[in-house]
């Protein structure tokens, strides 16, 4: 028996995203689900678009998981201590990214945009990011 209550009367809430939002990682990103536009307590969820041949800055986010679904282009994300670890991400790959792991993608085609899904155990749209420096990590 779950000891979880459901609300039949809370709103269902749809949003559809108006503008991109600036980030620490200098990405655009689309806000759909977060506290702010849907009043979510536990996640939320964006739209990122890396530019042709674009990139985040390094980062990492100290408190939550993330989860990302690309849904076109091809992403290298380099990861971990120094950036010295590598995955390549294409249209209908997931990827997982735990809390305090240092990242940073790449979009890997330099005249077409990628897209991606972000979701994350936090509903605060305005990220909690803490920049990373790979060179103070040798």
């Amino acid at each position: 028996m779950s000891d979880v209550s459901h609300d039949a009367r809370a709103p269902i809430i749809k949003v559809r995203p108006d503008r991109e939002m600036a980030t620490r990682q200098r990405l655009p990103y689309f806000v759909g689900i977060s506290a702010s536009t849907a009043g979510a307590t536990g996640l939320s969820m964006y739209m990122v678009v890396v530019p042709p041949g674009g990139h985040a800055e390094p980062h990492l986010h100290a408190d939550y998981e993330t989860a990302i679904y690309v849904l076109e282009g091809c992403i290298e994300t380099r990861y971990g201590p120094g950036l010295r670890e590598s995955v390549i991400t294409d249209a209908g790959d997931f990827l997982f990214i735990p809390p305090g792991v240092p990242h940073q993608p790449f979009n890997l085609n330099e005249t077409t945009a990628a897209r991606a899904i972000v979701a994350r155990n936090h509903p605060d749209e305005h990220e909690q990011v803490v920049p990373y420096d790979p060179a103070d990590d040798v």
